[in-house]
Parts: C-alpha cells; structure tokens; sequence
C-alpha cells in the first residue's frame, strides 16, 4: 500500500493538482485549503462543504497530523507554554507559545536536531538528525492557533490567525532547510488561509551567508535575526562554529546587503555569557562591527543548562554592556526572560525526556 500525502507538506498550486487527478474540479482545492488554514480543522469529517466522497477520498489517502505532542511544560506566570511533539518517525522537536501583552508568538523548529554545534546550546550539542518538511513547520503553528481559539472561541472571518507573530527560532538552522522553511512561511503567509503578514515572521540564522543573500532576493520581506554572539572571529569560531565557514567579514557583507536590498533592518541576537562574551571592551568591539548597519542588537542573558559550563551574567553586568552600545548608539534591547523554570532554551526538554 503506498504512503499517504502528508497533506500540509503540499503547496495551494499542488493540492489543486491532486484534486483535479481525481476528478474534482479546481475549486474544491479552495475549500480544504480554507479549511485547513482558516478553520483550522485537524480531521477531514470536519469539512461539512464537501462531498462525502472526497472526503473519504481524503481520509484514505492522505493524513493531516504529523505531529503527536509527547510533553507540555507551563511557566509558573501561565505566559509561556513549551511542547515536545513526536513526528511520525518517531524523532523529537520542540515549540514554544510566548504571551505578552499585544503578541502571541511562535516559536518553531526547523529540523530535528541542528547541526551548527553551539557548545552553549542544548539542541546543538545534541547533534543533527534531519530536516523537517514544511508540513511539519506548518503544523506546530497550528497546533497553538488551535488552542488559542479552544481558549477564545471561533475566530470570525476578518480576525486573523489568533497568533500574531511566528519566529523561526527553535531547534535547527532554517537556511541550511531553505525550500522546506520558504514553503511554510509562504503557506503561513497565504491571504486565502492563515493569512499571516510577512512582517510578523522572523527567521534566525547563525550565520549561512548563501542563506541571507538568497533571503534578500525574496518577494516576501520576512524579519531576519542573525545569532551573533561574538564581535571577533576569534571567538565567534568556537561560540558558532559556522564562523570558521563565514566569518564575519563575509557575514557582515550579506547583512548590509540584506538591508540595502530590502530596506529592513538587521536583528543580532547576543546571547550574554558571563566572563566569555560580556565586557565592555567587547561591547566596544561590537559597536565597532556594527558601525553603518541599519540593525538592533537583542541582548539576550543566556538561559542556561545544568550541565553547562557557559552561564549568564549578572544583572548589572548585563545593563552594564546594554549602556555602553547605547552609549555608541547602536539601538539595544535587552530580552525579557521567558520559560526558565520550564527549561523554554532551545533543546532543553527534548534533552529530559
């Protein structure tokens, strides 16, 4: 018996193909595609305008969870909720639900483990398994729409999505996934289904310099954020090591290339580690990488694991560094700490169960 279509893993152009092979006539492509990003429906009987023979149709051929959640972590504020999902091959990956006051953001992974190696993050010392689909991606967005409108009651045609923003931060390097990750952003993005603003997407890299360039040339103008970490090659190599492939001359060039092409500005995450990456002097050295780009530096004190060596610095340390590129007027803010008591850092608690 073959497989079944993982149905989210296919673009609008290709649902309309397969409907079409069958016989059913173009719109009907349409109708699920609503149903499935506007509705939000997870079983095919709950697509009540089609006809009972599609819909068993559907229901033999094809599938629509990938994802099995296996644990849910809450923060002790009810702001932040973390899940581990199996995938249907029985692998891992995380997602976490961020509240705040006018947002609700997503947090997806992108690959079932990552492959950069960051010593001082739980997913990278945990090694590379695979990439995702796009089906996949998609899908641990819906999961938190779902339990959104389980919360709020069924959203009306001119609500939007319920979710507000979706960061492509989690587990995984989204550009060494190019054309699974662009798939999913421009189905979470489709006016026709979930119908989530480009401006409301954020994909963070470590650095793939072909990534950024290729980014740059997309009709969507989606966020970029770039883990940085360091402000010299020298230690940037053994913080990411993807810096020994791109360092930072060349990273630095894609990233003005990115906004000059884009006219957006440039995010860089700097994960604070005390005594490794946190004193004024490399705040200085930071300012001085930075000096002509259009960008935001987002400081972020580590959230740490048990068993690492790497922790975060103090608050006033943290402040400290925060003063001093204000001081050189690099636009600075500092994260606010999410999920600590629920391990939210990357790879945490797919690392416990």
């Amino acid at each position: 018996m073959p497989d079944k279509i993982a149905l989210f893993d296919l673009p609008r152009a290709q649902l309309r193909e397969l409907l079409i092979s069958w016989g059913e006539p173009s719109f009907r492509a349409d109708q699920v595609w609503g149903w499935l990003y506007r509705s939000l429906v997870s079983d095919f009987d709950q697509m009540r305008n089609l006809p009972k023979e599609l819909g068993a149709r559907l229901g033999k051929a094809a599938y629509l969870q990938a994802l099995t959640p296996l644990a849910e972590r809450v923060s002790a504020d009810g702001l932040t909720c973390k899940v581990l999902f199996a995938l249907r091959d029985g692998e891992t990956i995380e997602s976490v639900f961020m509240r705040y006051e006018r947002r609700r953001t997503v947090c997806v992974s992108t690959q079932v483990g990552c492959p950069i190696g960051c010593p001082f993050c739980a997913t990278g010392q945990g090694g590379f398994t695979r990439d995702l689909t796009a089906g996949e991606i998609v899908e641990q967005v819906l999961y938190f729409a779902r339990q959104w409108i389980g919360e709020q009651g069924p959203r009306t045609k001119d609500q939007g999505p319920g979710i507000s923003n979706v960061v492509l931060m989690g587990m995984g390097e989204p550009l060494l996934n190019y054309e699974a990750t662009w798939q999913a952003i421009e189905t979470l993005n489709d006016a026709r289904g979930f119908g989530l603003g480009a401006r409301r997407i954020t994909l963070s890299t470590a650095g793939v310099v072909p990534g950024i360039q290729r980014l740059s040339r997309e009709k969507l103008q989606i966020g970029l954020a770039v883990s940085l970490h360091a402000p010299s090659d020298r230690l940037r190599d053994k913080l990411v090591p993807l810096n020994r492939r791109y360092p930072l001359h060349q990273l630095m060039a894609a990233c003005r290339d990115y906004g000059q092409n884009t006219g957006r500005r440039v995010t860089f995450e700097y994960a604070l580690m005390e005594g490794i990456n946190d004193s004024l002097e490399q705040a200085r050295r930071l300012r001085r990488l930075l000096v002509g780009l259009t960008c935001h530096v987002n400081l972020i004190p580590l959230n740490p694991t048990v068993e690492s060596p790497y922790q975060p610095p103090s608050r006033k340390m943290a402040l400290a560094f925060q003063r001093e590129l204000e001081r050189q007027k690099i636009p600075t803010t500092m994260r606010v700490g999410r999920g600590v008591d629920i391990q939210a850092g990357c790879g945490q608690l797919r690392g416990k169960i």
